[in-house]
């Protein structure tokens, strides 16, 4: 595998849904306190060097969630937490942050966030996050079919199983893009 090379005016950070509510799940293979741990890690060197850093959060009501039928469906608690949406305090957001707040999985269909990144000339994205599956997956096909370059910081991203997150890693990501750990992301930022 090559080493990883990224320019820092044209790459941005983005972190999906490492909000109080889904950090709290269990999550394979990873677990979710070393996901947070690892996007911490980039988020402080994305900052450190300038870089846009864009923090994703699921902010939905009873009123805004979708309403698919479906065979299986998530378990959700009757009432959310009122903290449920907000970041974990290892990447709690600063002023110089894009926060965008999505309605279903993926960061991109309905939120300005195409818009933002477009506006910062960005054309590469690193991706990290929970779910695997889900949300991260959701959103780099959306930014795959919009053009960018992808990076996925594999052991910043988990999922509810090893093997959701693995099927996802090696027969979709490595498709899409280039799948690193945060140290080798780390090392190309400098």
């Amino acid at each position: 595998m090559p080493e990883l090379e990224l320019t820092r005016t044209t790459t941005a950070l983005v972190v999906i849904d490492l909000q109080k509510g889904i950090a709290a799940m269990p999550t394979q293979p990873h677990t979710a306190q070393d996901v947070v741990k690892n996007a911490a890690k980039l988020v402080q060197a994305f900052r450190k060097n300038s870089m846009p850093v864009f923090l994703v959060h699921v902010v939905a009501s009873p009123e805004t969630m979708l309403k698919v039928q479906s065979d299986t469906t998530f378990n959700r608690p009757a009432t959310m937490p009122p903290d449920w949406s907000e970041f974990v305090p290892e990447i709690a957001p600063v002023p110089s942050d894009v926060v965008i707040a999505k309605k279903q999985w993926g960061a991109f269909y309905g939120t300005g966030l195409e818009l933002q990144l477009r506006r910062r000339g960005m054309d590469t994205i690193v991706l990290c996050g929970i779910s695997t599956e889900y949300g991260v997956e959701s959103t780099a096909r959306f930014a795959y079919e919009f053009g960018f370059q992808q990076v996925f910081a594999e052991d910043a991203m988990s999922s509810g199983s090893a093997e959701s997150h693995n099927a996802a890693v090696n027969f979709i990501f490595k498709r899409m893009g280039r799948v690193r750990k945060t140290e080798d992301i780390l090392r190309a930022i400098g």
